[in-house]
């Protein structure tokens, strides 16, 4: 059973950091683009940053370019988004993906996991 398990997220104050992370289990994802997106209340589920199976290659939203670092460990079959300089903006849940046929398309993406709250209080 493949599953995808998000951690790290919380409430923080504006301006703080925090460090997301998505573990895979049940295969392995290394030749694998891994994806971060999130949903607001209200809002569709949007991509936030991606990263291609050798970390080669990165790509973000214009929205958290310069603030936030995607990478991965494909040893740990892990993947990380460190977030910084974060905004109330930023408010969501953040779900990680995996395997997508395109990487900004989260209708592509052929595994997700079940999300983790990120909070930011102004």
């Amino acid at each position: 059973q493949v599953q995808l398990v998000e951690s790290g997220g919380g409430l923080v104050q504006a301006g703080g950091s925090l460090r997301l992370s998505c573990a895979a289990s049940g295969r392995t994802f290394s030749r694998s683009t891994m994806g971060w997106f999130r949903q607001a209340p209200g809002k569709e589920r949007e991509f936030v940053a991606a990263i291609s199976w050798g970390g080669a290659n990165t790509y973000y939203a214009d929205s958290v370019k310069g603030r936030f670092t995607i990478s991965r460990d494909n040893a740990k079959n892990t993947v990380y988004l460190q977030m910084n300089s974060l905004k109330p903006e930023d408010t969501a849940v953040y779900y990680c993906g995996a395997d997508p046929r395109t990487t900004y398309s989260s209708d592509t993406y052929n595994y997700w996991g079940q999300g983790t709250q990120v909070t930011v209080s102004s």
